[in-house]
């Protein structure tokens, strides 16, 4: 044992017991372990695919962090078109630029979620999710800049839909908040000035300064308000022209309020699951509801004596859809309604009837609607927003960005703009008057509005297809 001790290492090493030899690299090679671990552990030792990766996650929470600011709408997260995004945007959205479409009003900071004409036309209320309502002064529809009035909404309410009421100085909104659905009114402060803008006396360059008339919250329990509609009542010998809103909810429920005062004097039920739309005739004797099934519901708002709403009454109800019914409207003399279905068909009703007496609403005609791009491969072509020319006469219709023109007297297609807005179409109203569009035309002006920020006025397409074609 002495001679091997003072022998040299690698006679040492070989000299060993085979288990202590194993122990001995087992420990060499964790040590070595330990250390590599440690030195990656080290700030800026991570790898470029680890870099990559955390910051990829972070652009994904931006859009969460926007959706808690407004629960109930999914707002598009891009705010450029896809013009401005490329290369030569100005010369791109030059080429792309529709020959309908006259002129753009610009100003708002998000996506326009709503809009709704005053009973003149000169006016233009929007809702938008920067939290500003804006209300345009368009009577000069050709203009290059528009004056509007701006109404900030309070912090933690999200507009989602605005209707304006007896005159451009009285807005209703509908609002979302954490807790549910708002309402609020709001009107100028100073009566007088009010009384002028109503009787067309006030100075047409400048509207009141409003202030918030009332205000209502969860309106619809935790709901949301999914569309907003407003009429005079004009209908009946006892009527005095006051106007009336009702706030479709998410939900079943559709309720009627009063804008004097913002009393709720009616609340009906679809029940068909969840609820797609509603909409006021213009005299403000019916309301209808589009919802899940194909079946729509109607019910009279029934008044008393002195003019006041007694109820909202179950009417009538069209039947013949084959599938959900995505939309409808009123014609302007409130005696049709329009309906846009799931099954692939337009569908245009006559309820001027006895329902009283059990007489059933009647089914005048019938339109395919046409195939368009944005349709599912082998899918049923659908629209989901209808809004119906003042005369009656043209149909505009949307679905994702696309609108499309429809003659309401063949079903045929009139004109088309594929990309209407950088996004879904949110939200379209045909003036209650017509313009002068310049040249000397006086046309029916269409507004829509979509998440670029943009509000787009539309002249009506003419009128010159062969009639009585297309339709059963």
């Amino acid at each position: 044992m002495a001679g091997s001790a003072g022998g040299s290492p690698a006679m040492a090493i070989a000299g060993l017991d085979p288990p202590v030899f194993v122990a001995a690299a087992v420990g060499a090679v964790t040590l070595v372990l330990l250390v590599v671990l440690f030195v990656l552990r080290l700030p800026g030792a991570s790898s470029p695919s680890s870099s990559s990766s955390t910051k990829d996650t972070a652009v994904e929470d931006k859009p969460a962090q926007k959706q808690v600011a407004h629960p109930r709408k999914k707002v598009p997260t891009h705010s450029h078109s896809h013009w401005k995004a490329s290369g030569g945007g100005a010369e791109k959205a030059q080429q792309h630029k529709h020959p309908l479409c006259f002129n753009t009003l610009k100003g708002h900071m998000d996506a326009v979620m709503g809009l709704h004409f005053s009973p003149d036309g000169r006016n233009l209320a929007t809702a938008c999710t920067d939290r500003v309502i804006r209300v345009f002064k368009v009577a000069d529809v050709t203009a290059k800049s528009f004056k509007f009035l701006r109404i900030n909404m309070p912090v933690g309410i999200m507009p989602v839909d605005v209707v304006v009421g007896d005159n451009a100085s009285e807005v209703v909104v509908a609002g979302q908040i954490l807790s549910g659905a708002s309402l609020s009114l709001y009107g100028p402060a100073s009566t007088a000035a009010a009384a002028a803008q109503a009787a067309g006396k006030g100075d047409d360059s400048k509207l009141p300064e409003p202030e918030l008339k009332w205000e209502k919250h969860q309106v619809h329990e935790k709901r949301s308000i999914i569309k907003l509609c407003a009429a005079s009542m004009t209908h009946g010998q006892h009527a005095k022209g006051g106007v009336i809103v009702a706030s479709c909810s998410e939900g079943t429920d559709v309720k009627v309020w009063t804008v004097a005062d913002g009393r709720c004097v009616g609340t009906v039920d679809s029940n068909q699951l969840c609820n797609h739309m509603a909409a006021l005739s213009p005299n403000g004797r019916f309301l209808a509801a589009a919802a899940f099934t194909g079946d729509v519901k109607i019910w009279e708002v029934c008044m008393t004596k002195d003019g006041q709403v007694k109820e909202v009454a179950k009417a009538m109800q069209l039947k013949g859809h084959k599938s959900a019914v995505t939309w409808l409207c009123f014609a302007h003399d409130s005696q049709k309604v329009v309906t846009a279905s799931k099954d692939g068909k337009i569908k245009v009703w006559n309820i001027n009837v006895r329902y009283e007496l059990s007489e059933d609403p009647r089914c005048l005609h019938t339109f395919d609607i046409p195939e368009h791009p944005s349709q599912p491969k082998g899918g049923v072509p659908c629209f989901d927003k209808l809004a119906l020319s003042p005369d009656d006469r043209i149909l505009a219709c949307t679905i994702g960005p696309m609108l499309r023109w429809l003659d309401m007297e063949t079903g045929e297609v009139m004109d088309t703009a594929e990309t209407a807005h950088d996004g879904h179409v949110s939200c379209l109203q045909w003036s209650p008057q017509r313009h002068e569009t310049g040249k000397g035309v006086n046309a029916m002006v269409l507004a829509t509005g979509g998440p670029d920020r943009k509000v787009k006025l539309w002249e009506a397409p003419v009128r010159d297809l062969p009639r009585a074609a297309g339709k059963t």
